[in-house]
């Protein structure tokens, strides 16, 4: 059985001594972290003097959950580095368990980014293995004022761990997947900034407030509008989606003095989304878009109200969070799980979710697998309550997926998703389950 050794501090490894906060933080992903700054004193990112890091062995099929807090609304910046050619991934969920941001690359060299400004409460970093091998690495979380951990995505050249120099250029704001694996994020405030003296095209005529119900939008390659404008008269939260997979978007959110707000790439495949669902203050704004596949190609570019039941049914579709069991969203009840248990799914890059039934405490066996060879599935396990307990993708050297985890008696819930979303070929969805002998 595959085990987690949760964290170990730098500072005394007082991470391992410090409890957790109340259980069912994060959505229970919580439950089990480590306050970054060792003690839920010295981890409110807001007022700490310098940055708060922590080192971590994860091994495979295992998460590292870090914990911090603000106080007051804080530039906060979140980031993760492998040693010895480690790749991890963040996820970084607010109090409730909703996803805030999640990232790959954007830290440059397999490194993960983020930054976005972040309302008072308490924060839930989760970090993982993106190739599922024993992993050690680096957590930290900073202010923008202070000293970064990783190079940025813009700079692809070595990085000494624990000695990166601080950097603008791979911020990764906003909710929803902000993976930037080929370098998006070198758009972040300095040369590809856009201010109100931007040569911008405009979305809508003048303020768009009254439209955003239908969404205001235009379509333009790269190459011929990099920038798109548009002028809010009052607060308002907004999605913002640049799509065509063929170009495979990027995008980033500037203020009218230029100030970086957010950015993403790859949120739905190869297309771009930015939820902003803190509203943002009337004024004008700017899109700065990029195409990292084909800079000829037209991307339609919209901007619409931000609906919280919309974007939380996509988390659903995406795999990321668990869905309701009130009979609100698709899932399928496969009953009670005996011995083992086999079901074919057509592949889809929207997840498929399934309910099973544990009788007795003991250790389960998820595979996914690609039926043709062609497929890239993923798998994600959730307890009923909709709290994590393993996800994984690309197990060993392979495309196909696997979880083995340890359960109680209950009802768990598993999402299956073709990342290839090529909508062909079948995924085997196969479990097994193991009992303590008598």
């Amino acid at each position: 059985m595959r085990l987690l050794i949760k964290g170990l501090g730098l500072a005394a490894a007082v991470a391992l001594a410090s409890p957790a906060a109340a259980a069912g933080l994060c959505g229970g992903i919580g439950d089990h972290g480590q306050w970054i700054g060792g003690a839920e004193a010295g981890s409110d990112i807001t007022t700490v003097s310098d940055y708060q890091q922590q080192m971590a062995l994860v091994l495979a099929d295992s998460t590292y959950v870090a914990l911090f807090s603000t106080s007051a609304p804080t530039d906060v910046r979140v980031e993760a580095e492998g040693r010895g050619g480690g790749n991890p991934a963040i996820t970084l969920y607010d109090a409730s368990g909703a996803v805030m941001l999640t990232d790959d690359d954007s830290g440059g060299n397999g490194s993960a980014r983020g930054e976005m400004t972040l309302q008072p409460g308490t924060y839930c970093l989760e970090m993982h293995s993106v190739s599922n091998q024993p992993m050690t690495g680096f957590v930290r979380v900073s202010r923008g004022d202070q000293e970064a951990l990783t190079t940025g995505a813009s700079d692809m050249g070595n990085t000494d761990l624990g000695n990166s120099q601080p950097s603008d250029q791979s911020s990764d704001m906003g909710t929803g997947d902000t993976s930037s694996s080929d370098g998006s994020s070198d758009m972040a405030a300095g040369d590809g900034s856009c201010t109100d003296a931007t040569n911008a095209a405009a979305l809508g005529n003048g303020p768009i407030d009254g439209q955003l119900g239908d969404g205001v939008t235009g379509s333009a390659s790269a190459d011929a509008t990099p920038f798109w404008r548009f002028t809010l008269d009052q607060p308002q939260a907004v999605t913002i989606t640049a799509k065509n997979e063929n170009a495979d978007p990027s995008i980033t959110l500037y203020d009218s003095t230029g100030g970086y707000l957010a950015d993403n790439d790859d949120f739905d495949g190869l297309n771009s989304r930015i939820d902003m669902s803190s509203p943002l203050p009337a004024g004008n704004y700017c899109i700065a878009v990029q195409a990292l596949t084909d800079t000829t190609l037209p991307i339609d570019v919209k901007v619409a109200r931000f609906d919280p039941a919309e974007a939380l049914r996509a988390s659903y579709d995406r795999g990321e969070a668990a869905p309701p069991l009130d009979g609100s969203y698709p899932v399928t009840d496969l009953g009670p799980l005996g011995a083992r248990m086999r079901t074919d799914i057509r592949n889809t890059d929207k997840a498929e979710w399934f309910t099973i039934r544990i009788s007795e405490p003991g250790i389960i066996t998820i595979d996914a697998i690609s039926t043709d060879g062609n497929g890239d599935p993923s798998l994600g396990l959730f307890d009923d309550l909709g709290r994590t307990v393993a996800k994984n993708d690309d197990n060993g050297n392979s495309l196909d997926a696997q979880i083995i985890a340890k359960v109680n008696p209950g009802l768990y819930m598993i999402a299956v998703q073709d990342l290839n979303g090529s909508g062909q070929g079948f995924t085997r969805l196969a479990m097994e389950r193991f009992v303590p002998a008598q």
